[in-house]
């Protein structure tokens, strides 16, 4: 399971979607997003189907990737349309026991579970197509503007960098534990949940030791190249805008553009 998630994974390349500006590409998912919460029927959601499939088709990122994905939330996924299916109020089809299962039901159950996988396939294509530093370059220029308040800019542009950077590190850090305890005769499979919580101990301990170690590591070699935070600091690779930036608003514009209007005919 831990080797499902891919949260924090860059796959490089040379594509369109790789070339373009890290805060087009935060942008168009804030957009994304806010268009997908949008899409009411399955006009709407067909759009935004079809413009995930263009993006992965030109991304060139495997298919593969995306169902590893998605495995760590199948449970959250049923467990929400079992909950959509059955208690939902409309059009009664099927009734048994406490059970009832309504026309609207099987509708907001479909779209329910589409969504989730429309929304975490999307926002993983983020991380996906732009290396952690881009994604700090991005981030950091978007909320520049916030400077002048004296907000730690560029200090929490590096923590969430960081956080991402070291999520793939720390789940094989915890695949190679586990794999550790099994061969001296650990069980975290059989038992109540009290005695499978218990057996994580053996798990956490030097799970947190080995991350505390990573992170004074990281602070030692940060304190030797003279790192004291965002200011005064200047960027090799300075962001600029391009023609294929801009394209790649004007057709979110027209995503979203297209959503709203055909939300509001019930589409």
């Amino acid at each position: 399971m831990l080797k499902d998630i891919t949260l924090g994974q860059y796959f490089p390349g040379n594509t369109f979607v790789h070339r373009l500006d890290p805060r087009t590409k935060l942008l168009m998912v804030i957009v994304y997003i806010i268009a997908l919460f949008l899409c009411e029927w399955f006009v709407t959601y067909g759009i935004m189907l079809t413009f995930l499939a263009v993006t992965v088709a030109i991304s060139r990122i495997r298919l593969k990737a995306l169902f590893k994905g998605l495995k760590p939330l199948i449970f959250i996924i049923i467990f929400t349309a079992l909950i959509n299916l059955f208690y939902s109020d409309g059009e009664v089809l099927v009734k048994f026991w406490i059970f009832t299962i309504t026309k609207e039901g099987i509708f907001n159950a479909f779209f329910l579970v589409l969504r989730i996988m429309l929304l975490v396939t999307g926002t993983f294509m983020l991380t996906y197509t732009t290396s952690p530093i881009a994604l700090t370059d991005g981030i950091e220029s978007l909320l520049s503007p916030l400077k002048k308040v004296r907000f730690p800019v560029h200090e929490l542009a590096m923590m969430m960098s960081i956080a991402l950077r070291f999520i793939p590190t720390l789940i094989e850090e915890t695949d190679k534990v586990i794999s550790a305890q099994k061969a001296r005769g650990a069980d975290f499979e059989t038992g109540n949940i009290f005695r499978r919580a218990k057996a994580l101990i053996p798990i956490l301990i030097p799970l947190f030791v080995s991350a505390f170690r990573r992170a004074d590591e990281l602070a030692t070699a940060m304190e030797c190249r003279c790192y004291h935070g965002g200011k005064g600091r200047t960027k090799m690779k300075q962001l600029h805008y391009r023609l294929a930036d801009l394209f790649a608003f004007l057709i979110g514009a027209a995503i979203l553009a297209s959503v709203i209007i055909l939300r509001h005919y019930g589409l």
